[in-house]
């Protein structure tokens, strides 16, 4: 039983590439550390299979687009929407609920909920280079302050994976806002939150108390990146030195003297079965620009 790629996780807030085979009972899952300054080179083998729902196979055996940052055909992608939280079905969920503010780049902020019992792993996993708390409660309660602080503050509850990146890019460089300026901005985002109206009785509020991630994804004066990796396909590499980790995305440095910085969406790697790919030192697959964005940031 061959193992396939289930992504980017962030245990500890290190990043790892986890694995698995099987399914249901008999499934299993192991991972690998990913360190900074460490070579990268990895083959994509066959094809790009579906990884079902909840633990269940796919019914069909369905071929997932290489291209994809979904790994599951139509009907298996709706059936794990069914029933995650987003989808509101959980009422009786009788776990605690955080609320958050998440910091992406100067001027780019969301609200979101999170299991309590994960911690800060959710604003990892989506790249928030910064967050606060800001109250903790049941599911429903948590939910309707998350819609409650949309609504109120015009932030979004969800932000585009290219609109992270080039947002992230500033700090990257180095150009963009500094500790305690993102930090700014985060209290006063806080403070609003906090002062409105209309939270339930049942969800607590939390201080402001700003946690950053710049170290933990190693981003700060990283040179901006010159591509993104499009998709995969049978056969082809990718390959280079990993230099920085952000939510799902790997950055890796080309070797050679004009080593450019490819962003690798590892969304893009679950389903497929990895292979070696030693002595490579470039990626053979598709790479990108993002249209109309400029000096480089993606």
């Amino acid at each position: 039983m061959e193992w396939w790629c289930a992504g980017l996780g962030w245990p500890d807030g290190r990043p790892v590439l986890r694995w698995e085979r099987g399914v249901g009972a008999a499934s299993e899952g192991r991972v690998s550390s990913l360190g900074y300054g460490t070579g990268i080179a990895f083959r994509a083998v066959g094809e790009r299979g579906c990884v079902g729902a909840r633990g269940n196979p796919c019914p069909h055996g369905a071929v997932v687009p290489g291209a994809a940052t979904q790994a599951r055909c139509p009907e298996c992608a709706r059936l794990d929407r069914a029933h995650s939280v987003a989808a509101d079905t959980l009422a009786d969920d009788p776990r605690t609920y955080r609320v958050y503010l998440a910091w992406f780049g100067a001027g780019l902020v969301k609200v979101g909920i999170t299991r309590e019992e994960r911690g800060a792993a959710r604003l990892l996993e989506q790249g928030a280079v910064a967050f606060s708390w800001l109250g903790r409660g049941p599911l429903m309660a948590a939910r309707r302050t998350e819609e409650l602080l949309r609504a109120a503050l015009g932030v979004p509850d969800r932000i585009p994976y290219a609109q992270k990146r080039a947002v992230r890019a500033t700090v990257l460089s180095g150009a963009g806002e500094s500790a305690g300026e993102f930090a700014g901005e985060l209290v006063r985002m806080h403070a609003r939150a906090v002062g409105l109206g209309g939270w339930p009785d049942s969800l607590e509020r939390l201080p402001c108390e700003v946690v950053d991630h710049v170290r933990e994804f190693g981003i700060r004066g990283l040179p901006v990146a010159g591509g993104v990796v499009g998709g995969l396909m049978d056969g082809v590499v990718v390959a280079g030195r990993l230099v920085a980790a952000a939510g799902p995305d790997l950055h890796l440095m080309e070797e050679g003297a004009d080593g450019r910085v490819l962003v690798l969406d590892t969304r893009l790697l679950v389903g497929w079965r990895l292979g070696g790919a030693p002595g490579a030192v470039r990626t053979t697959a598709q790479v990108r620009e993002v249209p109309g964005v400029q000096g480089g940031l993606f």
